[in-house]
């Protein structure tokens, strides 16, 4: 019985992970977007560390996002007789007209070598795009 009840314990914790707060009202709300064989992860606001790599939340005005996706790099984009590997990279994107109560999605991804990322308003106009800040050990 104790054994079932620690199992439960910890499938509700790992459920809790799961559920992202509700938005503020007053801040504007970035979602973060990526291909199923990417990670994306909010990293810093401003240069601030972020509490939750799964979102930001700003207030109105101007901002400079920070976000790590690990993307797989193809052999085929390596050369002949190579393998493929995990490229880690920090992109950073600057944007100055958030709107508080509105929704952005960061949407990021890989061409070869090169990550990008975009972000667009709610409408799905694109109003910021990522430059790569550094690729590595990151």
């Amino acid at each position: 019985m104790r054994r079932l009840f620690i199992c439960l314990s910890l499938l509700n914790l790992g459920a809790c992970s799961l559920i992202m707060p509700s938005p503020d009202p007053n801040q504007a709300w970035v979602a973060l977007v990526y291909q199923d064989d990417q990670t994306l992860k909010a990293n810093r606001v401003d240069e601030k560390p972020l509490e939750d790599d799964r979102y930001f939340q700003v207030m109105p005005g101007r901002h400079e996002l920070e976000v790590r996706l690990k993307f797989p790099v193809g052999g085929q984009d390596i050369g002949p007789d190579h393998q493929g590997y995990l490229r880690t990279c920090l992109l950073k994107l600057s944007y100055g007209d958030f709107a508080a109560g509105e929704r952005y999605q960061l949407e990021a991804g890989a061409i070869g070598f090169r990550p990008w990322a975009r972000l667009y308003d709610e409408q799905h106009n694109e109003v910021a795009r990522a430059r790569e800040s550094r690729c590595g050990d990151v």
